[in-house]
């Protein structure tokens, strides 16, 4: 049988030569591994190539199976995110969400417990002062504590909407 590799080559065509079935061929065309069209010989040519590849683990053998060049490429990437956090922790612009969480409850926590000390506290520095003022000054003081609990309900509404879970490993930069 005499095969004319110039001509314009079929997947059955290329299957016989190659020892594999058309399914096979149609597979690798239709993910974009071997062209869809070509001259027999360029397409024996792609095929070959593809092994060569899977040979030196530049490929994975089986369809979806590892390729070497994008784990690398991922590799690097995670490297390179690595570095963009230690250099941002060495800045002092990193900090982890857990820790910033802690530090605001710790901060919320000891500022109401300040607010709810202040009418007894501002009783004994300024006795004087009329009950209708002192009212006024702790009224003022329990608008600021509510809209900090507001805005700090708003952030956290915010994170979540926006797709952050608050796990421990995410970070902040400053």
């Amino acid at each position: 049988m005499l095969i004319d590799l110039r001509a314009t080559g079929t997947q059955a065509e290329l299957a016989e030569i190659v020892g594999v079935s058309q399914q096979n061929i149609s597979a690798l065309m239709g993910e974009g591994k071997l062209p869809p069209t070509g001259m027999l010989g360029d397409l024996v040519h792609a095929y070959c190539q593809r092994l060569r590849d899977q040979a030196a683990g530049r490929l994975g053998a089986e369809v979806g199976g590892l390729d070497l060049v994008q784990e690398r490429a991922a590799l690097a990437r995670e490297q390179r995110l690595g570095i963009e956090i230690k250099n941002a922790v060495a800045r002092g612009e990193y900090s982890p969400v857990s820790l910033l969480a802690e530090v605001l409850a710790t901060a919320s926590q000891t500022v109401s417990e300040r607010f709810e000390q202040l009418p007894g506290a501002l009783r004994k520095a300024c006795p004087d002062m009329p009950d209708a003022a002192r009212d006024q000054v702790m009224s003022t003081i329990a608008e600021a504590r509510n809209e900090w609990v507001r805005s700090t309900e708003r952030l956290v509404a915010q994170q979540l909407d926006n797709g952050d879970d608050g796990e421990a490993d995410e970070v902040i930069y400053a």
